[in-house]
């Protein structure tokens, strides 16, 4: 295996669900890739495995291109992969991959399983053309169905959040999101809290309820993006 793969797989560390079909959507992906892209790169085992075609295309066919990371995981696995990482700041990009956590009919979105809303929706909202990798079970009729929506919050602004909340028609639960690896709740690269909340019925102006709530950094809601939709089955 080539030096910089083993490095990228190491620091990813971490089994991958589905790995042929997410292979073979990552190298449908891959041919997208034009020289002197600049590209957005999601978070998620499927960005990770679509990052690496671009980057096996690029050594095979001495293309030059450039990235741009949704997370400082994405950015340490780009180094080892020895692709040139710029900024939302510095270029802006061409067309973007990322994963998502559910899907419904018209596109939209719930995303932040990987904790890096953030950064993902403003890739998002930059690029012209946006893909988005899922197999057939992450598509729902409405969003909500399997998954909460992640809140990213200020952690002084916990109680507030969640007394907002409470009061919002639909809300089942409210959990802050704890950690695997470390004792305590998850802290994202901004260095806030994670809500996940779960919804009976969520309305079409929920990432806008949401977003006005003080102390509410970002949501995991994507709605109106209209991404490109390819299923990894």
């Amino acid at each position: 295996m080539n030096a910089n793969y083993k490095a990228a797989d190491e620091i990813w560390g971490r089994e991958i669900s589905n790995p042929k079909q997410k292979k073979q959507a990552a190298e449908q992906l891959a041919r997208r890739l034009k020289n002197g892209d600049v590209v957005g790169v999601g978070s998620g085992s499927t960005s990770f495995m679509t990052i690496k075609e671009l980057a096996a295309r690029r050594n095979k066919e001495g293309l030059n291109f450039w990235a741009i990371p949704s997370s400082i995981e994405m950015e340490l696995i780009c180094s080892a992969l020895s692709v040139p990482s710029t900024t939302l700041l510095a270029r802006s990009p061409d067309w973007s991959f990322d994963g998502a956590d559910e899907v419904d009919d018209n596109g939209s979105l719930i995303k932040g399983r990987g904790g890096a809303m953030l950064r993902e929706k403003m890739l998002m909202k930059a690029c012209p053309e946006v893909y988005i990798v899922v197999n057939s079970s992450k598509m729902v009729k409405r969003l909500g169905q399997k998954f909460p929506i992640p809140v990213e919050i200020h952690p002084e602004a916990l109680q507030i959040v969640t007394e907002a909340l409470n009061k919002l028609r639909g809300v089942t639960k409210i959990v802050t999101r704890q950690a695997v690896a470390k004792d305590g709740p998850v802290i994202t690269e901004k260095g806030n809290l994670i809500l996940d909340v779960s919804f009976s019925k969520i309305d079409d102006d929920m990432e806008t309820k949401l977003k006005s709530i003080v102390g509410v950094v970002e949501t995991g809601l994507f709605i109106g993006y209209r991404p490109k939709i390819i299923l990894a089955d």
